[in-house]
């Protein structure tokens, strides 16, 4: 039986050690745009790992594994630039990262673009894809682990469950719900009947807790927050929707931080 026919039949394929550093080799004048995980260094997928091997230049975000890429690869001969957009507070606009990305690409380099958890999951990822494309630079697009659904894995909390719930649905809360720049139907999540996962939605905590009820959600609907998630500084605290706002604020909650709200979220 050859390969192929083994992966038909289920069966194991044995894969040489090491097979996966000769798979993805970027090319110099390239950029590799890198999902880097939810926090913890060890959580950047292989091929993501492989590629910051290979960079000679690293564009790094502020979460993800950035802080600690000298626990991941030799950093003494890559250049590494910090574009980190802060929750409120320092931003590097977005159209300077896309001009240093297209630089670097145009003067040869093998150019690495660090964010964290998956780069098309509210993180800018494919603006920047565009700008690279509309600019002529081959760009690879490597997918990281999100943290909408691994941070609440890592504090133990399910995103769906088998006779609970079978549907979750990812939401930004870095706009509150009545702004008019608010793209999310507070009225239609209030009713999905599944899962929800916020991020970035600390600040605006109370006010979507409160649009939710508002909109139908029962108030005793339990919450799970969780700070720094998968990191040795990982809180997790639970309670229910309409206390969700107090323990952010009791507990001194900051971002990253996720919360879940639904049945889940008691289990």
């Amino acid at each position: 039986m050859n390969e192929r026919e083994q992966q038909q039949a289920g069966s194991p394929v044995s894969v040489p050690r090491g097979e996966y550093r000769r798979e993805f080799r970027p090319e110099k004048g390239t950029v590799t745009l890198i999902g880097g995980g939810p926090g913890a260094a060890d959580l950047i997928t292989l091929r993501g790992l492989r590629a910051l091997e290979t960079a000679d230049v690293i564009l790094t975000d502020h979460l993800g594994p950035s802080s600690c890429l000298d626990e991941l690869i030799d950093t003494s001969a890559k250049k590494i630039v910090d574009v980190s957009k802060l929750p409120y507070g320092r931003k590097v606009a977005q159209a300077e990262t896309n001009r240093l990305l297209i630089e670097y690409a145009r003067e040869g380099y093998v150019v690495a673009r660090l964010k964290g958890g998956d780069s098309f999951v509210f993180g800018r990822g494919f603006e920047e894809v565009q700008a690279l494309t509309e600019a002529g630079i081959s760009v690879h697009v490597v997918p990281g682990v999100t943290s909408a659904i691994s941070v609440p894995a890592a504090a133990g909390v399910p995103i769906t469950q088998r006779g609970i719930v079978h549907s979750f649905t990812v939401v930004s809360g870095h706009v509150p719900p009545e702004h008019p720049s608010s793209l999310n139907d507070w009225a239609a999540l209030a009713h999905t009947g599944g899962t929800l996962a916020v991020i970035m939605g600390v600040k605006n905590a109370s006010a979507i807790a409160h649009s939710l009820i508002e909109n139908g959600r029962p108030s005793d609907t339990p919450v799970a927050v969780i700070e720094e998630g998968t990191t040795n500084k990982q809180r997790s605290f639970r309670g229910r929707l309409d206390e969700l706002g107090k323990i952010i604020e009791d507990n001194d909650v900051r971002p990253p931080a996720v919360y879940v709200i639904g049945e889940v979220a008691a289990l």
